[in-house]
């Protein structure tokens, strides 16, 4: 199945969905420490490696976690080329002065917002597919 692609539908469907655990971004040059499993992501850049994993997996490998962040899953499967989605969401919560870290997935988009202000990102998710 390839996903939904229409706007409206996408938003009006969307289903913001909150993990509690809080995550961290840490970047290295080094071999990772941690096991594959246990990762959300891992991005490779000219730079090194971008890791995504829980904090405490971040911290119980040993690696320091500069700041807390928050996952929001949107529960509809999008389309890889849907177009205006990401756009949408990170402008509603830009509005509201959330950033928006985005990770698409083949299935769901993840949203990673700051830890402290995970519940004003996901009540301007739910504004934001209510009004859709």
């Amino acid at each position: 199945m390839a996903g939904e692609t229409n706007l409206q539908v996408l938003l009006r469907s969307m289903k913001p969905v909150l993990d509690e655990t809080p995550y961290g971004f840490i970047a290295t040059k080094d071999a990772l420490t941690i096991q594959q499993d246990q990762l959300f992501a891992m991005i490779r850049e000219d730079e090194g490696v971008t890791v995504v994993a829980s904090s405490e997996v971040l911290a119980k490998a040993g690696y320091q976690v500069p700041s807390e962040w928050a996952h929001i899953t949107l529960e509809i499967h999008s389309s890889l080329e849907a177009i205006g989605l990401t756009a949408s969401f990170a402008a509603t919560l830009g509005k509201v002065g959330i950033s928006a870290n985005v990770i698409a997935g083949f299935y769901h988009d993840h949203i990673f917002v700051q830890w402290d202000k995970r519940q004003a990102a996901m009540d301007a998710l739910i504004d934001l597919s209510r009004s859709s």
